[in-house]
């Protein structure tokens, strides 16, 4: 894992945006893994900002989400299409046939299962990944991957745990349906990806993010999966960063690493 502590989530944004225009200057049709949730939302507000200001263009992207709640149509108000629309996809030159999120109004098992199946051979059919976008749950979910999910699990339905449900419980109205089960991508899926940068801000998390960090490799801790990705990159602001034991020593080497790349080795 590489290991960056920065002060602010402003700052942890305009890094994370930093990386996906990397990637979709390198790349000729770049295909990027998105996430929903609180945290995505300062990082997509910033590639707004630069696709307005003539700086950042969508065109020849594909994307994929990584999860959608079963049983609400995606034109529902809270369905994961409808968030990536109203942050993202509406507000940018993007193709809209070529974002992708798991079809999951459906309440019929086989109908879910097929659709989970199709969704991993669509992003292994335009060559998988590029650069995969995480968040971490307060307990240490990826995706909806809660706790004892298996680390070679593909696309699937996955119920919700009740501390995921009641994290998301402020997103619907009181006496409006909430979703319990979800068509996730799997922790296999996701690891797949060329690249993973996962962010993570604000004091709720530093727990999660301890454990995925430094503790054991673990299904109770689905993100700790990430210490063993050849290009991990966990961006964190200075309240997730603090219960990291080795914090210190995260700081000093993200220094020589930029000293590195500088030609400065000294």
């Amino acid at each position: 894992m590489q290991v960056i502590i920065l002060p602010t989530p402003k700052d942890v944004a305009l890094h994370a945006a930093n990386k996906v225009v990397d990637v979709i200057i390198k790349k000729t049709s770049p295909v990027l893994g998105l996430a929903t949730g609180s945290t995505p939302i300062a990082l997509y507000n910033e590639l707004v900002c630069r696709h307005q200001a003539g700086r950042l263009s969508f065109k020849s992207i594909r994307t994929f989400n990584l999860d959608e709640y079963i049983g609400i149509d995606e034109d529902h108000k809270q369905s994961y299409r409808s968030f990536m629309n109203r942050y993202l996809f509406d507000l940018v030159d993007i193709d809209l046939t070529n974002t992708h999120v798991p079809a999951a109004a459906s309440l019929d098992p086989e109908t879910l299962n097929h659709n989970a199946a199709l969704y991993d051979a669509e992003i292994s059919a335009v060559g998988g990944i590029d650069l995969q976008i995480l968040g971490i749950g307060t307990n240490g979910h990826i995706g909806f991957n809660e706790p004892t999910s298996s680390f070679s699990s593909r696309t699937r339905i996955k119920t919700l745990s009740e501390s995921t449900i009641a994290a998301n419980k402020r997103f619907f109205m009181a006496d409006e349906f909430q979703p319990y089960l979800a068509i996730t991508m799997g922790i296999g899926t996701i690891l797949e990806s060329r690249e993973i940068l996962l962010m993570a801000t604000g004091k709720e998390k530093a727990s999660a993010v301890k454990d995925m960090i430094e503790g054991p490799l673990s299904s109770m801790c689905p993100a700790s999966i990430l210490q063993t990705h050849e290009k991990a990159i966990i961006v964190l602001d200075e309240e997730a960063a603090s219960s990291l034991t080795l914090k210190e020593y995260y700081l000093w080497c993200e220094t020589k690493r930029q000293q590195l790349h500088k030609g400065n080795c000294v």
